[in-house]
């Protein structure tokens, strides 16, 4: 383990132990003394709104990342495991960007039981390369020699992916606070009804479409979103890559293959600096939109109330676009 992971452990203890002298234990259910709401704690966007969208105003829920803050590269503070520690439910990916948490689990400074991790609540499908796909030998050294994949951890682009995450959660909520079950079940299947519209939706778009190739000029975080719906991608990088310069094989690659197939709108995802996107559309005059992951949002995004399906919904109009 390294060495600044150990200091941050250790700082976290401490500070736990001291908060606990004062009574600053992990919050009593909704249904124990005090009628006390919940405490919830997610790592990202995602599973932040899903949270919030179920559980309403019988709990409180807190986001760790900050609006605008890169998710892959994320370490926690030790004022961040605190807040994990004495929440009632903790919910992250549980991918590759996640590895801190479950190391609190296996040291045991996490209870696994109040933990959800949402790849535990779909069936996963490793990171893909595809063709013309910008390569970093040394990030996919194991996939070459030992056979370990990186499976995506973006689950929640699929909106059928994201039901079998809600409902997933909705048993931790129930589990945590019976009393209210009937008022999160209701949430629940309100919000599964605004999630089957969306695949609906989605799904129609694809159907009218004239083309089912989409084209990114930057990472791929949407392996899930494609499959569910038939599309074929080409893009930069891989979903977490950590590049953000391709090679020049792989920007000749995506501009031929833009102008070849008459492509009519670039993509790429939030928080990019898009000079990839930019300098595809500049080479081919392809139009440039963005296509939210939800991974995170901006400051401004967070700001003025936008949900998961809300950026969904814009979503659904960048498709129509994409695939005319």
């Amino acid at each position: 383990m390294k060495q600044p992971y150990k200091k941050l452990m250790a700082l976290a203890l401490i500070f736990s132990a001291v908060l606990s002298l004062f009574g600053c234990g992990p919050a009593e259910t909704l249904s124990g003394v005090g009628d006390k709401k919940l405490k919830i704690v997610a790592t990202n966007f995602p599973p932040f709104d899903f949270a919030r969208q179920l559980a309403g105003e019988l709990a409180d829920v807190t986001m760790l990342l900050s609006p605008g803050q890169e998710s892959h590269t994320f370490e926690p503070t030790p004022q961040d495991i605190i807040k994990i520690q004495q929440a009632d439910i903790f919910i992250m990916g549980g991918g590759e960007s996640d590895q801190w948490a479950k190391k609190l689990i296996s040291s045991s400074q996490l209870d696994e039981g109040k933990t959800l991790f949402m790849m535990d609540c779909v069936e996963t499908v490793p990171e893909e390369l595809t063709e013309g796909m910008n390569h970093n030998h040394e990030e996919h050294a194991d996939e070459d020699h030992s056979g370990f994949y990186e499976y995506d951890e973006h689950v929640w682009t699929s909106p059928v992916n994201a039901m079998e995450i809600c409902s997933k959660l909705t048993e931790k909520l129930i589990a945590a606070d019976k009393a209210h079950e009937q008022a999160y079940t209701e949430n629940l299947n309100r919000y599964l009804a605004q999630l089957e519209e969306l695949d609906e939706s989605f799904a129609a778009a694809v159907e009218r479409g004239v083309r089912k190739t989409l084209v990114f000029g930057d990472r791929f975080p949407f392996r899930y979103f494609a499959d569910r719906y038939g599309l074929t991608y080409f893009a930069a990088f891989p979903g977490c890559s950590g590049e953000t310069e391709p090679d020049a094989a792989t920007m000749k690659f995506l501009i031929d293959k833009v102008s070849e197939e008459n492509i009519p709108v670039v993509l790429h995802v939030e928080l990019s600096n898009q000079k990839i996107a930019d300098a595809i559309c500049e080479a081919t005059g392809a139009k440039k939109a963005l296509l939210h992951s939800c991974h995170g949002v901006t400051k401004d995004e967070f700001d003025r109330g936008e949900t998961y399906v809300s950026l969904m919904k814009n979503n659904v109009d960048v498709l129509k676009e994409a695939l005319s």
